[in-house]
């Protein structure tokens, strides 16, 4: 099964193919039932003779748990995880429960929210971008893998869930209580507006969810077809969703030539090029802050080193790398990373982000939208 964390009010990841076989033969070996295996034998050894009663489950659950920990440590992998038998169920069933209406990415601490969206009960509750989610329903989720948590969050709608919020400054904490439901979430916004004597589009993406590039592509038709001299793409708290996607959205505005390249030791390295039919060249910026995550990125760079536009805000928040749901005998999974991606001239942004060209940084505390605002003037000054 292959990681999908599609972005619609949890944004997480992108997907990338690959050879799951290779690494579920290598888990069984480790995690089999041979007895010649240290790790199981320590296991039945401390069952059978530790001086209180263990559930064998919990060991097992524990050992593997530390194996994932230690090569996250030692390799610097922040989005590898263990899932127990509970948390592959809730991760398998979570798309289909309802939500709270935001975007987050995965941080140490717990769920950074990227996004709140209106008229969701996430907005209702005061929660605002920047803040951290540091423990849902009273149980810290420090460490845990977002896909977890976001099941976690969701629920029945009609229920409620409790979400222990860190200030942006880190130095307050405050519980709220939101009733989940059904949360209607625009993907693509476009509107024109007007610079100096110039009329621009901007259009905002959510996530890279399937359909996006023909969404997408049919806002951006509208709005030339309007008189946009140019565009503003807002990457801005779009934390990825499907390579392909990516690809596609990316393959709108450019003509040719390398998107992106994934590559792993056990995975066939691919080489993902623009699909063609691209549109008509117009200026462009396209704006990002720290939450522009994953597949966000992949687009951001090819628009950027294929000279067709100009990237405006703070640097993104720097997930080079992709995901595989690897299933487990014991009813779990290991959400393991395989691989990285490279960037259409050939280069990682793990760990780094992509540094915008021209600095520019929303203030939330003020009625304007500086980022917005600087974008649409680098923009003009294209034009």
């Amino acid at each position: 099964m292959i990681a999908a964390a599609v972005a619609i009010a949890f944004v997480v990841g992108i997907v990338a193919g690959g050879q799951v076989s290779a690494i579920r033969d290598r888990v069984d070996d480790v995690f089999g039932n041979s007895s010649q295996d240290a790790t199981s034998q320590a296991i039945g050894v401390i069952h059978d003779d530790y001086f209180h009663t263990v559930d064998s489950n919990d060991l097992e659950n524990a050992s593997i748990g530390s194996i994932i920990d230690h090569i996250k440590k030692r390799y610097h992998d922040r989005f590898s995880h263990y899932f127990t038998r509970s948390e592959y169920d809730s991760f398998k069933q979570g798309s289909r429960l309802s939500g709270v209406g935001i975007a987050v990415n995965e941080v140490p601490q717990g769920l950074r929210v990227a996004t709140v969206y209106k008229h969701t009960p996430a907005r209702e509750g005061g929660i605002q971008a920047g803040e951290v989610i540091t423990a849902v329903n009273g149980t810290s989720i420090a460490g845990k893998s977002s896909d977890v948590v976001t099941g976690r969050i969701r629920g029945p709608a009609g229920t409620k869930v409790t979400l222990t919020i860190q200030s942006r400054d880190g130095k307050q904490s405050r519980d709220v209580t939101l009733t989940r439901r059904e949360v209607d979430i625009p993907q693509v916004v476009g509107r024109i507006k007007q610079v100096g004597r110039f009329k621009v589009g901007y259009v905002r993406l959510a996530g890279f969810f399937p359909g996006a590039h023909g969404e997408l592509r049919k806002e951006v038709e509208n709005l030339y077809q309007q008189g946009a001299q140019g565009i503003v793409l807002d990457l801005r708290g779009n934390g990825g969703g499907l390579l392909t996607e990516a690809v596609l959205v990316s393959s709108i505005f450019v003509p040719n030539g390398v998107i992106v390249s994934t590559h792993g030791r056990t995975q066939e390295t691919r080489t993902f090029d623009a699909t063609g039919d691209a549109l008509p060249r117009h200026p462009m910026v396209v704006l990002i802050n720290g939450d522009t995550a994953s597949a966000s990125e992949i687009v951001t760079a090819a628009l950027e080193q294929s000279g067709l536009a100009k990237v405006v805000g703070t640097t993104s928040f720097g997930k080079g790398t992709f995901q595989e749901v690897i299933p487990l005998n014991n009813g779990g999974a290991l959400d393991l990373t395989v691989g990285q991606y490279l960037t259409r001239n050939g280069t990682s942004i793990n760990d780094v982000g992509i540094p915008p060209q021209v600095r520019a940084k929303d203030n939330p505390h003020t009625k304007p939208d500086e980022g917005l605002n600087r974008a649409l003037q680098v923009l003009a000054q294209q034009l």
